[in-house]
C-alpha cells in the first residue's frame, strides 16, 4: 500500500512533466522554425562577392558582413525564406561593384530569388543570358548602371515579373521578344536608354496589368497608338524624349485611372482636345512641351479639376489664355512659355499656384491685380509686351525665390516695398524695361539669399546701392546700360561668391586702384566695366589676388567652366598693362581696347593658355608683339591695331590667319604683306574705320531671357545621350533643375565648338512644389552672359565658350 507522502510526490512529478511537455508543444506550434542559410546559398553569395572589387577586410564596405563564420541570412542586403532558408531577396543598391556580370556568376545559382536590386552598382557590359534562369523573380531593378547591348531573349523566361526597371543604362535594339511574356508586369521603366523601333506591340500584352509605363528618352519612332483603352489600369505614362508623331492622342485621356502623362519632346502635332473626357478624371500632371501642337488651349481643359501641373511650353499654341484655366483650382505649376499666346492675362483665383511661367509669348497689357499670391515661388513674365508700372502685388511674394519681369515695357520706379519680397528671393531679373528713378540704397538690406540681380537696360540713376554688401550669396550682378553715376564699387570684392560683375555703359568714374583699399575678387570670373569714365593706372600686382581667374580647372573637376572675361575697353586707363594679368590663367577673353595704355605688351600674357580672344587696339602701346603669344593654342581672334607697335608680326599660325585690320595703324610694324598678300594694303573705309575704333555695344547685349525651373519631388533626369533638353523620368530619380539663360542677338561664335556642345541644357519642371538650394552656374554665349541655377543632384553641367563681337 502506497504511503500518502509518496503518492503526492509522484503526483507532483507527473504534473511537472506534463506542464513542461505542454509548454514545449505550445512554443513549437506558436513559433515558426527559423532555418539557417544553406551552404549552397552561402557559397553562391561568396562566389558573387569575390567577382567584384570589394575588400572583405574594409569595415566601411557594405559587404563587410558577408563572412563565412556567420549566417548568410543575416548578411546585409540578404533576405531568406523563413521556412526553406533559401535566399529570396538580394538588395545591393548603391554598392559600387565596378565590374561585369559573368555568365556563370554565383548570382545565377540563387534560383529562388524573387527580388533582385542592383541599382547604381556601376555594373558594365551586357546582361548575361543566365539571368533568365532566375525564373522566380518578381522584382528586378538595374537602374543607373552602364549596361549595354540588347536585352537577351532569355529574360523573357522571367514570367513572374511584376516590377522591371532598366532606366538610365545604354541598352540598344528593340524590345519585342523579351517583353512578350511579362503578363503580370505592373511597373515597366526602360527610360534613358537607346532602344529603337516602333512602340512595341508586345506592350499590348501587358495592357491588363500595367500601371506604370516609362519609355522616355529613347530612340523610338512611330505613330502613337490611337487606342490605348486596353490599358485600363494605367496610372503613369511617360513617352517623352522620343520621336513619336501623329495627332494628339485624345483617347489616352479616357483611361479613368490616369494621373500622370508626359508626351513632351516628341513630334505630335495639330490641336489638342479633351472631348468625351469625364469631369471626374484623376489626372494630376500633364506635360505636352516641345512638340508641334497648335491652336488655342481648349475650354475642355477644365475637365481636369485635379490637375496640379500643366506644361504646354515650346509649341505653336495661339490665341488668348482661356478663362476656363481659372477652374483648375488645384493648379500648382503652370508653364505656357515659348508659344504665341496673345492678349492680356485673365483674372483668376489660382490660390495654390507656386510656379508660373508665361515667358516668351506676345502677351500684353497691364498685369491684373491678384488677391492671393502668397504661395508663388517662381514668377516669370519675361519677353512679352506687358506695360505700365510694376504691379504692387509682387511685394506680397513673400516665399518667392525667382522673379523675372525682364524684356517687357514696364515703366516707373522700383517699389520700395520690394525690399521685403527680396528677403527669400534668389533671382531678381528686371532687365530691358523702361524703369526709371534711383535704385534705393536700402533695397538689399536683408537680401542674404539673393544670387542674381539684373537691372540692366533701363534708365535707373543714382549710386549703386551699398546695401548690396549684405548679399553674401550674390553671384551675378548686372547694371549695364543705365545712368548710374558712382565710383568703382571696390567694396563688392568682399562678396565671397561674386562671379559676374557688369557695370558697362553707365557713368562710373574715377580710378580702380586706391593704395589703401585692398581689392581681391576671390571668385570673380567675368567683369565688364567698359564704356564708363574710369581712369588712372593699374599697378603691376593689381590682378594678383583675383583667385577666381588664376586657378586652372583640373580635368577631373566639374564640367562647369566660368569663362574669364575682363572688359576694360572704352575708358581712360593709362600707364602700363599690369604684368600680374598673366596670373589669370582661366581667361578666355581680354579686352583692354580704347584706353591710353602705354609701354610694351607684357610677355606674361603668354601664360594665359586658355585665351581665345585678345583686343589691345586703340591704345598707345609700343615695342614688339611678344612672339611667345604665338604659343597660345586657342587664341583665334586678336586686334593690335591703332597703337605704336614696331618690329615683325609673329609668324605663328594664329597670327598669320588674322585679318589685316588686326595690325593696321602701327607705323613701324612689318610683315603685313605676309598676311595680306603682296598687293597694296587698302586703307579702311570711313565705316570700317569707325567699326574698328569702336567695339560694338552688343557685347553684353541681351534681347531675350528664358527661365526654366524644376520644382520639386517629381522626377527630373538629364538626357545625357542626346544634345537636347532633359526630360522627366519615373519617380525614383529625384533631380531638379532651374535655369536662366540670356542669348545675344548676333549669331553665336563657334569657339572650340563651344568648347564642348552641351548635352544637357535647361529642363522642364516637375509637378510638385519647388525645392531649395539650387546652385548658380554662369555661362557665356557669344559675348552674352547667362546664368543657370542648378540643383546638385548628379546632373551634368554645361560648358560654353566665350566670344565677342569685337571685329
Amino acid at each position: 500500500m502506497m504511503i500518502p507522502n509518496q503518492f503526492y510526490c509522484l503526483f507532483d512529478i507527473v504534473t511537472l512533466y506534463f506542464f513542461f511537455l505542454g509548454f514545449l508543444l505550445l512554443h513549437t506550434f506558436a513559433s515558426p522554425v527559423l532555418q539557417h542559410c544553406h551552404h549552397d546559398q552561402m557559397d553562391a553569395l561568396l562566389e558573387f562577392k569575390h567577382e567584384f572589387l570589394v575588400n572583405e577586410f574594409n569595415s566601411n564596405s557594405s559587404l563587410s558582413s558577408w563572412k563565412t563564420n556567420s549566417d548568410c541570412c543575416l548578411w546585409e542586403g540578404v533576405t531568406c525564406d523563413t521556412k526553406s532558408g533559401k535566399v529570396i531577396s538580394l538588395d545591393l543598391q548603391y554598392i559600387p561593384l565596378n565590374n561585369f556580370l559573368k555568365l556563370n556568376s554565383g548570382l545565377f545559382k540563387l534560383q529562388h530569388l524573387r527580388n533582385l536590386s542592383l541599382r547604381d552598382c556601376h555594373l558594365h557590359g551586357e546582361i548575361p543570358s543566365s539571368l533568365g534562369n532566375l525564373s522566380h523573380l518578381e522584382h528586378l531593378d538595374l537602374l543607373g548602371n552602364y549596361l549595354v547591348g540588347e536585352v537577351p531573349a532569355s529574360v523573357g523566361n522571367l514570367t513572374q515579373l511584376k516590377y522591371l526597371n532598366l532606366n538610365n543604362n545604354k541598352f540598344t535594339g528593340n524590345i519585342h521578344v523579351p517583353f512578350a511574356n511579362f503578363t503580370k508586369l505592373t511597373h515597366l521603366d526602360i527610360s534613358n536608354n537607346q532602344f529603337t523601333g516602333e512602340l512595341p506591340l508586345v506592350l499590348l500584352n501587358l495592357a491588363t496589368s500595367l500601371s506604370i509605363l516609362a519609355i522616355s528618352n529613347n530612340l523610338f519612332k512611330s505613330i502613337f497608338p490611337s487606342d490605348m483603352s486596353r490599358f485600363d489600369k494605367l496610372e503613369h505614362i511617360d513617352v517623352g524624349g522620343n520621336s513619336f508623331f501623329g495627332p494628339f492622342p485624345t483617347p489616352l485621356f479616357m483611361i479613368p485611372s490616369l494621373t500622370w502623362v508626359n508626351l513632351r519632346e516628341n513630334q505630335f502635332e495639330g490641336p489638342i482636345e479633351f472631348r468625351n473626357i469625364s469631369s471626374s478624371s484623376k489626372l494630376q500632371s500633364l506635360f505636352l512641351s516641345q512638340n508641334k501642337f497648335e491652336g488655342p488651349i481648349p475650354k475642355s481643359i477644365s475637365k481636369f479639376p485635379n490637375l496640379e501641373t500643366l506644361f504646354l511650353s515650346d509649341n505653336n499654341f495661339t490665341g488668348t489664355i482661356p478663362i476656363s484655366i481659372s477652374n483648375l483650382v488645384n493648379l500648382v505649376t503652370f508653364d505656357i512659355s515659348q508659344n504665341n499666346f496673345t492678349g492680356p492675362i485673365p483674372r483668376s483665383n489660382l490660390v495654390k499656384l507656386q510656379y508660373l511661367d508665361l515667358s516668351n509669348n506676345k502677351l500684353e497689357g497691364e498685369i491684373p491685380e491678384v488677391s492671393d499670391v502668397t504661395h508663388i515661388q517662381t514668377l516669370d513674365l519675361s519677353s512679352n509686351s506687358f506695360q505700365g508700372p510694376l504691379p504692387h502685388w509682387i511685394c506680397k511674394l513673400r516665399p518667392s525665390m525667382f522673379l523675372d519681369l525682364s524684356n517687357n515695357i514696364f515703366n516707373g520706379s522700383i517699389h520700395q516695398c520690394l525690399r521685403n519680397t527680396i528677403v527669400p528671393l534668389r533671382a531678381l531679373n528686371l532687365q530691358n524695361n523702361n524703369l526709371t528713378g534711383i535704385l534705393l540704397q536700402d533695397l538689399f538690406v536683408n537680401a542674404t539669399n539673393l544670387e542674381l540681380v539684373d537691372v540692366s537696360g533701363n534708365k535707373l540713376e543714382g549710386k549703386l546701392p551699398e546695401s548690396l554688401i549684405n548679399c553674401i550669396s550674390l553671384k551675378f550682378l548686372n547694371v549695364r546700360s543705365n545712368k548710374i553715376k558712382d565710383k568703382f564699387p571696390s567694396w563688392l570684392s568682399s562678396l565671397p561668391s561674386l562671379n559676374v560683375l557688369i557695370l558697362r555703359s553707365n557713368e562710373f568714374y574715377g580710378p580702380l586702384y586706391h593704395p589703401h583699399v585692398s581689392i581681391g575678387f576671390q571668385s570673380l570670373k567675368v567683369i565688364d566695366i567698359s564704356h564708363n569714365h574710369f581712369n588712372g593706372t593699374l599697378p603691376p600686382f593689381y590682378f594678383s589676388k583675383w583667385h577666381g581667374m588664376t586657378t586652372l580647372r583640373e580635368e577631373h573637376q566639374s564640367y562647369t567652366v566660368y569663362m574669364g572675361y575682363p572688359a576694360y575697353g572704352e575708358n581712360e586707363f593709362g600707364g602700363k598693362i599690369p604684368s600680374s594679368i598673366g596670373f589669370l590663367k582661366e581667361l578666355r577673353l581680354l579686352n583692354l581696347s580704347g584706353n591710353t595704355f602705354t609701354g610694351n605688351i607684357p610677355q606674361s600674357l603668354a601664360n594665359l593658355t586658355n585665351l581665345e580672344e585678345l583686343d589691345l587696339s586703340r591704345n598707345q602701346l609700343s615695342g614688339q608683339i611678344p612672339s611667345e603669344l604665338g604659343s597660345l593654342f586657342f587664341l583665334s581672334i586678336m586686334n593690335f591695331s591703332h597703337n605704336n607697335l614696331e618690329g615683325p608680326i609673329p609668324r605663328s599660325t594664329q597670327f598669320q590667319r588674322q585679318n589685316c585690320s588686326a595690325f593696321m595703324y602701327n607705323s613701324n610694324l612689318y610683315g603685313l604683306e605676309d598676311i595680306c598678300g603682296k598687293t597694296h594694303v587698302p586703307n579702311p573705309t570711313p565705316q570700317e574705320s569707325e567699326d574698328l575704333s569702336k567695339p560694338k555695344e552688343q557685347v553684353i547685349s541681351w534681347i531675350s531671357a528664358a527661365i526654366a525651373y524644376g520644382p520639386g519631388d517629381e522626377v527630373l533626369t538629364w538626357q545625357q545621350q542626346k544634345n537636347k533638353k532633359s526630360d522627366l523620368a519615373p519617380a525614383e530619380e529625384k533631380k531638379d533643375f532651374v535655369g536662366l539663360f540670356f542669348f545675344k542677338e548676333a549669331d553665336i561664335f563657334k569657339r572650340r565648338e563651344l568648347l564642348e556642345k552641351t548635352s544637357n541644357l535647361a529642363n522642364e519642371p516637375g509637378p510638385q512644389s519647388p525645392s531649395p538650394s539650387p546652385q548658380i552656374i554662369i555661362v557665356i554665349i557669344s559675348g552674352a552672359v547667362g546664368l543657370s541655377l542648378q540643383y546638385p543632384m548628379q546632373t551634368r553641367e554645361c560648358i560654353f565658350s566665350l566670344s565677342s563681337t569685337f571685329s
